[in-house]
């Protein structure tokens, strides 16, 4: 199949059960995207993201175009045969990494001159440079480059800001059309901006309708408003959506994050928090976040969370966990990320299930419960 297209498969309330049909393979939604910056989800073999449940992970063009440079990686099959994942794969467009490079970049209507974080190269990230690199990539989604309104902003610094990404989502597209790497089944998202600002969100999401995108990605979030205000912006951005498109949240982020966007409608989301933060002794499981690095779990033989079929996840108890995170052992942050990616994929699996029953209120009410009640360490 060479088709890209979203299926809309039940909906209760505004949660929405889905398919995005790619060549590669169908993303059920709601998904969660493991993220896999450098052609890698840190310290998983391809095979354990696989079998957590994973149908997509995303790439990072900003990291990749640096190295090992996105030529390479072409002439090397692309990232599918790179890195040894043959499902799809969502490219980000390298603009959030360079606008956060604030000394080091300077943006102007072409794109934005940066120097390479690692080395000092100097390097320009234009939409079209973009879109080239992600074609060199052969990513199944693509993003068009946009600037990430930096929070707080002020109304007038927020509309000159998606503007300037609404022109060049314009450009990203006319590039990605004429691409001579461009394969069947290939996607270009836009990206809603707007800050939290309702009339420009209303001004960006109107300008990506009419450019007519495939799928519509809201960006500018989890940048430090904290959640109330996330969940304000979704509810009057959301809806002005296409209904019958795919609808991702980019770079968000804890699992009631994820519950609280998915119960308003939206099908695709993406964040380095489960990796990061089992890389550094926490882990997410049915009964809450859980530190391992405290001293509570040096005598505790329970597994991590017993309501999960992933080895990490019941075949070590926490007192031994513990113990490899005390002392830095590389295993452990390896099995703690494996463990939060696999939550992840439960998580996002028992919400499908819950929206294809008509259940999706009931679920989000027991899992408010469960998260409240925390998890309490045996005497």
């Amino acid at each position: 199949m060479s088709e890209f297209r979203y299926e809309a498969i039940a909906q209760d309330g505004k949660a929405r059960l889905g398919a995005v049909h790619t060549p590669r393979g169908v993303i059920r939604t709601p998904a969660f995207m493991p993220v896999g910056t450098a052609g890698t989800v840190k310290a998983l073999y391809t095979d354990q993201v696989k079998g957590t449940g994973a149908d997509v992970v995303l790439g990072n063009t900003y990291h990749l175009m640096l190295r090992p440079g996105a030529e390479r990686v072409a002439s090397l099959g692309g990232l599918h045969k790179f890195m040894n994942w043959d499902g799809p794969i969502l490219t980000d467009s390298g603009g959030f990494q360079v606008m956060s490079l604030t000394k080091l970049r300077k943006m102007t209507e072409e794109g934005v001159a940066f120097q390479s974080h690692l080395d000092g190269a100097r390097h320009m990230l234009s939409p079209e440079r973009s879109i080239d690199i992600q074609c060199l990539l052969g990513s199944d989604i693509q993003m068009v480059l946009d600037e990430c309104t930096p929070f707080p902003a002020t109304e007038q610094d927020a509309a000159k800001s998606m503007r300037l990404s609404l022109r060049w989502a314009k450009r990203s597209k006319e590039a990605f059309d004429a691409h001579p790497r461009r394969t069947p089944g290939q996607a270009l998202f836009g990206i809603v901006q707007g800050s939290v600002y309702p009339e420009l969100r209303a001004e960006s999401a109107q300008g990506l309708i009419e450019t007519d995108f495939p799928g519509y990605s809201i960006g500018g979030l989890a940048v430090g408003e904290g959640q109330e205000t996330m969940l304000k912006v979704l509810d009057f951005t959301l809806p002005l959506l296409p209904a019958d498109k795919p609808r991702y949240l980019m770079g968000v982020g804890t699992p009631d994050d994820l519950v609280e966007a998915v119960s308003r409608g939206v099908d695709m989301f993406d964040c380095v928090m489960p990796t990061r933060s089992g890389r550094h002794g926490q882990v997410f499981t049915h009964g809450g976040k859980v530190n391992l690095k405290n001293a509570r779990h040096a005598d505790d033989p329970r597994p991590l969370d017993e309501r999960l079929d992933c080895p990490a996840s019941r075949d070590y108890s926490r007192a031994y966990l513990h113990h490899l995170i005390k002392n830095g052992e590389i295993l452990g942050m390896m099995l703690l990320t494996w463990h939060n990616v696999a939550y992840y994929q439960k998580l996002m699996a028992d919400m499908r299930a819950a929206v294809g029953a008509g259940e999706f209120s009931a679920f989000m009410r027991r899992f408010k419960e469960e998260q409240a009640a925390g998890d309490i360490a045996p005497l």
